[in-house]
């Protein structure tokens, strides 16, 4: 370590422009991941923050709340099947709304509930809609960018259905769409306005959200029939893009990553290399291995924290200038994960100056003319 500082303090200049490189990788690993984070919330936040442990689809509908179709009375058969504590119906449908006297088209998810089941929404202003009052609705708090209000009224396109909005939540959205919440039967009215639409299910439900033990999955799949139960995980990763969305940000990040390792390799080996008579010296004077080993590592592990203390304050800085609508989500523990990451790629990436130290003879540098 002694060695390790009087050289940082000795060659400034080289070993800022690589705290430079780890801050701005840093910066970039942090802003990927932060946008990820978003878009997963996002397209999912309001399944994740259901109090629920699952869902019962219809079977052979890939976890789709948009092709599941279940009659009401799988609720009660749900809930007569051991372990399992509550069950609750659940309606699914996408909308366009606009609310009454302006042009604004807004896009949303409707989900039907029970407003007395636990699956109602926390209420941050209003109240929670009346099921006996079909036009009462509360909505995510997206719509006070649009200028939306209690009391205010949105047309459902192109039916013109009346909603009155009686309360607002935060953190419900899904499909990257607010939620408009609203009675079981005022969706099914919009839903299956057309007579037969819903086939031969009487009373139709889109899914039944359920509270029990964990074996109650393979219980109601054998016990209730064409249906197909899923955790709350499993159905945010079965949403639609959800593993598309995941899986390209993923693989943006890892080769993030290689790229750090692969550029601290060429840094730190290329100095190696300008060092290998001082080296030389040192293993001359008596200096072992270890000693030479750790103040590298000692260089690396000040470099890497200093880079990524300074991406991450980046990040924050960038995180609270970005615009509410575009989903970013910074989290501590994200920042702190994947710090530890940068600073695992950035030790494995002096592998390879470790070895040339390690191959350096004494005599050989000593006598090495530059």
């Amino acid at each position: 370590m002694f060695l390790a500082l009087r050289e940082l303090r000795h060659s400034r200049l080289r070993y800022l422009m690589i705290a430079l490189v780890i801050t701005l990788v840093a910066w970039l690993v942090f802003l990927l991941s932060g946008l990820a984070n978003g878009l997963a919330t996002d397209n999912g936040a309001a399944l994740k923050n259901m109090d629920a442990d699952g869902l019962v689809y219809q079977a052979d509908v890939r976890f789709y709340l948009h092709r599941s179709i279940l009659p009401m009375s799988d609720v009660a058969a749900i809930r007569d099947v051991e372990g399992v504590k509550d069950a609750t119906p659940l309606g699914h449908l996408t909308i366009t709304t606009t609310p009454e006297g302006k042009t604004d088209k807004i896009d949303a998810t409707v989900l039907a509930i029970d407003p007395d089941g636990f699956l109602a929404p926390h209420i941050t202003s209003g109240q929670m809609f009346d099921p006996a009052a079909s036009d009462q609705v509360v909505v995510n708090s997206t719509y006070k960018r649009y200028g939306v209000a209690l009391g205010d009224v949105m047309l459902v396109e192109p039916s013109g259905t009346r909603l009155t909005v009686v309360g607002f939540t935060e953190k419900q959205t899904y499909n990257h769409l607010p939620v408009v919440f609203m009675s079981i039967p005022s969706w099914q009215g919009l839903k299956y306005a057309a007579p037969g639409s819903s086939g031969s299910i009487v009373d139709p439900i889109s899914a039944v959200a359920v509270k029990g033990d964990g074996g109650i999955g393979d219980r109601i799949d054998a016990q209730v029939s064409a249906v197909e139960f899923a955790s709350i995980q499993t159905a945010i990763q079965n949403l639609p893009g959800y593993s598309a969305e995941m899986g390209t940000v993923t693989t943006i990040l890892v080769f993030l990553f290689v790229i750090a390792a692969l550029v601290l390799a060429a840094f730190f080996y290329v100095i190696t290399l300008q060092k290998t008579n001082q080296f030389g010296v040192l293993k001359a004077l008596g200096a072992r291995m270890p000693y030479l080993a750790w103040d590298l590592i000692s260089q690396v592990v000040i470099l890497t924290i200093i880079g990524v203390a300074l991406g991450a304050g980046l990040s924050y800085l960038v995180a609270s200038l970005i615009p509410a609508d575009v989903p970013f989500a910074l989290s501590n523990s994200l920042v702190v994960t994947y710090g530890v990451v940068l600073l695992v790629v950035s030790l494995l990436g002096t592998i390879l100056s470790l070895v040339r130290i390690a191959r350096i003879d004494a005599l050989i540098a000593i006598g090495r003319v530059d």
